[in-house]
């Protein structure tokens, strides 16, 4: 059984959750550990570290811009292992990257390395449910590692409760069919969160794309366990009107209108 910082979140607190991913290496190489630092201090619930990738399918221009920049900066999964070994954080920290890297760098190495520097979880959105449960599960578990799954208003409730099986962090509900941030609002997706609320998953649920404003974080928590916010965050920090971290510190502080 899996017990690290992310399972003890949830076991402390299971609503209003506000998970904030960003790209590392982005703005700048060495911004990552600036950015979780004042994320952290700011009273963000979890923390999603995207790993750029050339071929990001399925985010939208924002972070597809961020990991194009990062990688041009420097960053590649060895230089963010080196990044997060110098940073001394307690908040939860998921990485989000693609199977192709990860299979490049060593699945196994990968998964210590995680564990070595204080990540709790993966969300690997081309990685499948069957792949990981016949191929990589054991080795997830043996670094304490959950692994997030995404579901989409097109995923059967019958996957959706296979998914619900294998989970040990959290399900990832996007609220749309379409990539990261390229909706002009959050469309009400009562009805899709509502669904999956009734399915009453043993697996606590998060749901993003295209959540950009403390209006759509407060509607997200009013069906589910919290809210995931990535491309408005990375707009921000894109053009700061102050330091990086006063603009960190304000988007989360208008957020969660502490």
């Amino acid at each position: 059984m899996i017990s690290n910082k992310l399972t003890k979140l949830f076991n402390r607190k299971s609503t209003d959750l506000l998970n904030i991913f960003f790209t590392a290496g982005y703005p700048k190489l060495e911004d990552t550990t600036i950015i979780l630092n004042e994320l952290e201090k700011s009273g963000v619930d979890l923390i999603e570290i995207g790993i750029p990738f050339s071929d990001p399918l399925a985010d939208g221009p924002t972070i597809q811009e961020s990991s194009k920049i990062a990688l041009e900066n420097g960053m590649s999964i060895k230089v963010l292992f080196n990044q997060l070994e110098t940073s001394k954080h307690d908040v939860p920290v998921l990485l989000m990257g693609y199977f192709n890297p990860v299979m490049q760098y060593g699945i196994e190495h990968f998964c210590k390395r995680c564990k070595d520097v204080g990540v709790d979880g993966l969300i690997i959105p081309d990685l499948p449910l069957e792949v990981y449960a016949s191929q990589y599960k054991h080795l997830f578990e043996k670094y304490d590692l959950c692994n997030v799954f995404l579901v989409t208003p097109q995923t059967s409730t019958n996957r959706i409760k296979q998914i619900d099986e294998f989970s040990n962090g959290f399900i990832y509900a996007v609220s749309s069919a379409s990539t990261t941030g390229t909706k002009s609002n959050f469309d009400d997706a009562s009805e899709y969160l509502n669904k999956l609320k009734s399915l009453n998953l043993k697996s606590p649920i998060l749901t993003g794309f295209n959540i950009k404003t403390r209006e759509n974080y407060l509607a997200a928590c009013k069906h589910v366990n919290g809210a995931i916010i990535g491309s408005e965050f990375i707009r921000q920090i894109s053009n700061p009107k102050t330091s990086l971290q006063d603009t960190v510190k304000d988007f989360v502080s208008s957020i969660k209108n502490d």
